[in-house]
């Protein structure tokens, strides 16, 4: 490469200019697909890194192997406007860089092809749901973006969701995608899927109680017929998506810009896997991901199962207890003996006997390759990135598990070492070595005050974090045999420190 194009930044133009001059030399390889031809077909809510690394990737594959180009995205960033800012001067163009075994070349995409700012821009973005050239919605806003009450309902104590059945221009996730609806009811733009990506249990149909949750709120007059549309017109499948997306670093641009060339202010980083199960229930059609190896099936749920409940549950326990342990990458938690042993447990003990299997899957190379994956020091996933959100992530990692187990007789050992490692972690705030751990989860100040009074008596601790009813409902509390399980396990997690 020459040290000219090192200070260029990518965008279409640097990019075609350094394919003539140097090649890609096998260590990157280009869009598969021209991105100048590709029109917009799929609104994405929530474009952050995993997606980007994810359904992004299948989806350009797909439109490189059907030779479509109907299939490009406009992305709609909810909290910030980074992403918008990293990707428009780049013509929306991006790489992927994967880290650890059989990592592929650096690839750069082209299949965003705009990006909007949801806070900044919400008339747009419901403006892009209506077009009628848009048949797919996709969604990644994480479990707590679809702001959803202790009863898994739509929180209308919300004041944004106030806001948003009140009429103002839509700020969240479910807001957007009514008004997008909406708008394209009235104006005859027709049928959409809608596909959540998130990590929720049967997620297209929460999504879809959700939409009716906001219908219902709505005051009656001039909406007659768009809940008997959406019934008729919108389909919500459900699928289960799996990538391991560490946040990007300073060193993650630098290796990126020495790989290509140009300087890409949007790469992510990604382990070499990638999993997506979807149901295949869609009501304008959509890009062909089985070309790009997803697998399309009218059963997602028993996937969906052992991924949550294996994988997801895993990397919570190995945070949370990596944190306090003062590891700082998954990783290097997993280094740990007692840790892993926990780990493999939790699977083999507590898990495996909670799932239905899907056909075609073996149970016992799926836990390795869960291992296997988390011990990629390359990937550097951060113990308190993953801890994020614990309110939200523990009812459907764990607490299936738990209550699963509880209902045949046994109280789930491992799990609940996860759950306890969680209250720990709300109400020491601090690893072995003294250094902060922070609590960014949407529930914080109310587990601070519960923890609170309560840090140094594990017993008044466990039972004040208990009753956060949102977490845990009405049910594990009474539970004498889990109770005394988290008890015990937060007793010795903080005798040791």
């Amino acid at each position: 490469m020459s040290d000219g194009a090192v200070g260029q930044r990518l965008d279409l133009r640097t990019l075609e200019q350094q394919l003539r001059r140097t090649g890609s030399g096998g260590r990157w390889t280009p869009p598969p697909v021209d991105p100048r031809s590709l029109r917009v077909g799929i609104v994405h809510l929530g474009i952050g890194a995993f997606h980007r690394a994810h359904q992004v990737v299948f989806t350009e594959l797909a439109a490189a192997a059907a030779g479509h180009d109907d299939w490009g995205v406009a992305g709609v960033t909810q909290r910030s406007a980074s992403v918008r800012d990293q990707l428009i001067p780049q013509d929306g163009l991006y790489s992927v860089l994967e880290r650890g075994p059989g990592a592929a070349p650096l690839r750069v995409l082209g299949s965003v092809r705009e990006v909007l700012f949801g806070a900044a821009e919400p008339a747009a973005v419901v403006d892009r749901i209506a077009d009628p050239a848009v048949r797919v919605v996709t969604l990644t806003v994480t479990e707590k973006g679809y702001r959803r009450d202790g009863a898994g309902r739509l929180d209308l104590s919300d004041p944004q969701v106030l806001a948003d059945v009140a009429g103002q221009p839509p700020r969240t996730v479910v807001g957007q995608l009514v008004r997008g609806l909406q708008r394209r009811w009235e104006r005859g733009a027709g049928p959409v899927t809608v596909l959540s990506c998130d990590n929720l249990v049967g997620n297209g149909h929460v999504l879809r109680g959700l939409v009716h949750d906001f219908l219902d709120a709505l005051p009656s007059s001039g909406l007659g017929g768009l809940a008997d549309w959406i019934g008729t017109s919108v389909r919500f499948p459900c699928c289960m998506v799996d990538r391991i997306v560490p946040a990007t670093t300073a060193a993650d641009r630098a290796d990126a810009r020495r790989v290509l060339g140009l300087a890409d202010h949007g790469v992510v980083v990604a382990e070499p896997f990638s999993q997506w199960v979807i149901e295949d229930d869609f009501a304008a059609g959509r890009p062909a991901w089985e070309l790009a190896g997803a697998v399309t099936t009218k059963d997602v749920a028993a996937w969906e199962a052992v991924k949550l409940r294996m994988l997801n549950a895993t990397h919570s326990l190995l945070a949370y207890l990596g944190a306090l342990g003062g590891y700082d990458t998954i990783a290097a938690a997993l280094s740990d003996d007692q840790l892993a042993a926990a780990a493999e447990a939790l699977m083999v003990e507590d898990v495996a006997p909670t799932l239905r299997v899907p056909d075609g899957l073996d149970l016992t190379d799926y836990r390795r390759g869960v291992l296997r994956r988390f011990a990629n020091p390359a990937l550097r996933h951060r113990t308190v990135q993953v801890a994020m959100d614990g309110s939200q992530k523990l009812p459907v990692r764990l607490l299936g598990t738990v209550r699963d187990r509880l209902a045949a007789g046994a109280v789930p050992q491992h799990a609940a070492l996860a759950v306890a490692a969680w209250m720990t972690y709300v109400a020491r705030g601090r690893d072995v070595h003294g250094r902060d751990l922070p609590l960014d989860d949407p529930l914080a100040d109310r587990l601070r005050a519960a923890a609170a009074a309560d840090a140094g008596d594990p017993p008044r601790l466990v039972d004040s974090l208990l009753r956060v009813e949102e977490i845990f409902g009405v049910d594990l509390p009474e539970h004498d045999g889990f109770r005394a399980a988290l008890t015990d396990h937060v007793a010795r997690l903080t005798a040791n420190g």
